[in-house]
């Protein structure tokens, strides 16, 4: 290949701004004349790292080695395994060991985190989620609400843009939490139009209010710095296959602030909710620690919590906030490429413009055609991975560990070839 003009301008900015593509396995293809395909839906699915399979493998074979007796004389113990993944996964989200904890789904967790958390009475009662939250947000909040005898109709409060406006404003979220609020649980990063919440300020605004504020972080993890223990969040509940590239449907994580560790807040239980090390003793009662691990309910997955480990390894070896700044220079450079696309075509961009209120996402609003059709169009005709969401939005997530400034460009190629101009 020897590229020329923009194409060879997207090569030279990879030679100067690399990332760590070599860790991670990228997916071939046949079509677009590259022999790898241009990955954009990281926000769906992270690419596998390579060391994925060795360390996976390594925790099988332990337990052919030990069968039960892995528990304590594994390489990487099972007993104590979840403990292996709590300092990363704190660090990450910015919060204490005892406040992180690495578990089940999000949804689960989500759940879980309601039990304790979402505690309506008559005068306080109302649950604050996006109109655009991800659909199983919506199914729980929903059903949290059934269960404690209120209609979700009158008792969950869905917030839409502006009219004209694609994403939230923050005065207009922090307006709608009145004193029948009891919960505000949002999206850190809208998971449709890749807005970056103010999270902060919307704690502070829902504490203000008398409401707890928890957040569902499953696109905000491994994508934007996060510093939930000075923020002051409640709860957060995250999963780790976006972009913590630990495997479809792998484990999720969840945060309770220490304020609320050593209280008497209501809680399920099980046998990992106990302290470990009284577990053994087989007692009727559980003990539960002052930390987060008092939330968990089951024994822990280990060739689920394995691959979860190893990517938290990567996040710590590079570092959020490293990844953070390169986000922002791709994803810069996509929207850069993407403008003359836009403006001549039906496609419209609903991602803020302001990097600092967004992640490493950029959604596109399509006419014309549905977002499937367009997916399909760009994988098969030019071997560039996207992510639709019917009925006209595809999403493009520049993931700095892997994405290149190279498929940037194949992007916004492959957009201009493939949707007609404007008539």
């Amino acid at each position: 290949m020897n590229p020329t003009g923009a194409e060879a301008a997207a090569v030279e900015l990879d030679e100067a701004d690399p990332g760590r593509r070599e860790l991670f396995d990228i997916p071939p293809v046949d079509s677009g004349g590259f022999p790898e395909v241009a990955y954009f839906a990281g926000n769906s699915l992270g690419l596998r790292p390579k060391v994925t399979r060795v360390e996976l493998i390594e925790d099988l074979d332990s337990w052919g080695q030990w069968g039960v007796e892995g528990h304590l004389d594994a390489a990487r113990p099972w007993l104590s395994y979840h403990s292996l993944l709590t300092g990363p996964a704190a660090r990450l989200v910015g919060g204490l060991e005892t406040e992180t904890v690495v578990m089940n789904s999000l949804t689960v967790n989500l759940h879980l985190l309601m039990v304790s958390f979402y505690r309506p009475d008559a005068d306080r009662f109302k649950i604050v989620i996006e109109d655009s939250a991800f659909p199983s947000d919506s199914y729980a909040v929903r059903s949290q609400v059934r269960f404690h005898g209120y209609s979700p109709d009158d008792a969950v409060v869905r917030l839409t843009p502006r009219p004209g406006e694609d994403v939230l404003r923050t005065e207009d979220v922090v307006a709608a939490i009145g004193p029948d609020v009891a919960l505000v649980l949002l999206g850190g990063v809208n998971y449709l139009t890749g807005q970056l919440m103010d999270i902060p300020a919307i704690t502070t605004a829902g504490h203000a209010a008398g409401a707890v504020v928890g957040w569902d972080l499953a696109h905000a993890v491994g994508n934007v710095p996060l510093s939930l223990h000075d923020w002051d969040v409640d709860f957060a509940a995250w999963c780790s296959y976006k972009y913590l590239n630990s495997g479809p449907g792998s484990l999720a994580g969840a945060f309770v602030h220490e304020r609320h560790l050593a209280g008497s807040l209501p809680r399920f239980e099980g046998w990992w909710s106990t302290e470990e090390a009284s577990r053994f003793e087989m007692a009727p009662e559980a003990r539960p620690p002052a930390s987060a691990d008092a939330w968990q309910v089951s024994n822990p997955p280990i060739f689920s919590m394995s691959p979860v480990r190893t990517s938290l390894e990567i996040f710590d070896q590079v570092g959020i906030s490293v990844l953070r700044e390169r986000s922002l220079r791709l994803t810069a450079y996509l929207e850069k490429l993407l403008a003359p696309v836009v403006a001549t075509r039906p496609l419209q961009l609903i991602t803020p413009s302001d990097p600092v209120r967004r992640g490493a996402q950029l959604s596109l609003r399509i006419g014309g055609m549905r977002a499937g059709e367009l997916a399909r169009v760009l994988r098969f005709e030019h071997g560039v991975i996207a992510d639709a969401r019917e009925p006209d939005v595809l999403r493009l997530a520049p993931v700095p560990l892997y994405s290149m400034y190279h498929d940037c460009w194949r992007a916004a190629e492959a957009l201009a070839e493939a949707v007609p101009e404007n008539a």
